[in-house]
């Protein structure tokens, strides 16, 4: 499904009518270019989820882990050229309980969980960016607004 965002506002309200079906064990890529709005994606779907303090970009950090009505694990892997046996280890525990949003998930191809949901984003026109969002499960795209789908 692909759809457009004419705002940060827009971006995030669309990932948390995507993160309304999600439960823990789920895991959600989210993909683009630097400054196409990873981070304000998951932080719509963190806020849809009931995480109430800041959501700010772990790529220093490598991962946070939210509290709300779900635990929530948001992962950046941009410091990662791949994921090693030893590095996996470091981040297996934010799989744990928890709905699970990776950034630059590339980098650990072949070592991550598979997605229940593979988000790209990329610049559109301006402010505008193209989500498209990649799924085998229909029940996890039917609650998305259509009246932002591509045409």
């Amino acid at each position: 499904m692909e759809l457009v965002s004419s705002s940060a506002a827009e971006t995030e309200r669309l990932a948390g009518e995507l993160a309304e079906t999600l439960e823990p064990g789920d895991v959600v890529t989210v993909a683009g270019e630097l400054g196409a709005g990873k981070t304000t994606f998951v932080r719509g779907a963190c806020r849809a989820l009931g995480v109430e303090g800041p959501v700010t970009s772990p790529t220093y950090t490598i991962g946070h882990r939210y509290s709300g009505r779900l635990t929530v694990s948001h992962l950046d892997l941009y410091r990662f050229r791949s994921v090693s046996p030893a590095e996996w280890g470091d981040l297996e525990p934010y799989f744990s309980n928890a709905v699970v949003f990776v950034e630059w998930p590339e980098a650990g191809a072949g070592a991550l969980p598979q997605p229940r949901a593979a988000v790209t984003i990329e610049h559109d026109d301006g402010t505008r960016r193209r989500i498209t969002i990649d799924s085998s499960d229909s029940t996890l795209l039917a609650g998305l607004d259509r009246a932002h789908t591509r045409p």
